[in-house]
């Protein structure tokens, strides 16, 4: 067993694992953080998706002892004062989803998406960003819609706390 320390969705967190843990384990089993899913175990579906020190991984991957001392982010840590974050409402208003299994590790993808490539990308780049994302739901053009509408919202709200 080897001890792991790291921050998830703002909250100092520790426990003693076996070293080949992954962080989705971690996360689901050991925190019961359980929207981040297990769709494939090879890093193919993006199910598993979380950010890490502010940049998106596949978890399914991921050593959790290889996250010590990092800032990890899940699908429950976006949502801020019982308000969604922007990309959420987005699927939300968009319906990005139907049975909802690969929705998180969307989510958690488009917002690293539009954090790396601004609030306002194109249908091509939102489409190129998320082939790592996997949905046997859709036809992926309201995903598509959503994340361009939670890019813009994203934006939005960037310019109205800079303005404060």
């Amino acid at each position: 067993m080897v001890h792991v320390s790291m921050t998830v969705n703002g909250r100092r967190v520790s426990a003693e694992v076996d070293p080949r843990t992954l962080l989705v384990q971690f996360l689901r089993d050991h925190l019961r953080l359980t929207g981040t899913h297990v769709g494939c175990d090879t890093s193919q579906c993006g199910a598993c998706t979380v950010h890490v020190d502010g940049a998106a991984i596949k978890s399914c991957t991921t050593l959790a002892v290889s996250c010590e001392g990092a800032n990890v982010t899940t699908i429950e840590g976006l949502a801020q004062g019982g308000k969604l974050h922007p990309m959420q409402k987005a699927f939300q208003d968009n319906h990005g989803l139907q049975c909802g299994f690969c929705t998180p590790g969307m989510i958690m993808a488009s917002v690293d998406l539009v954090n790396r490539e601004g609030h306002a990308p194109s249908e091509e780049t939102i489409r190129h960003g998320l082939e790592g994302n996997i949905c046997r739901c859709t036809g992926y053009h309201n995903i598509v819609k959503a994340v361009a509408q939670g890019a813009r919202e994203m934006g939005a709200g960037a310019s109205a706390q800079a303005a404060e």
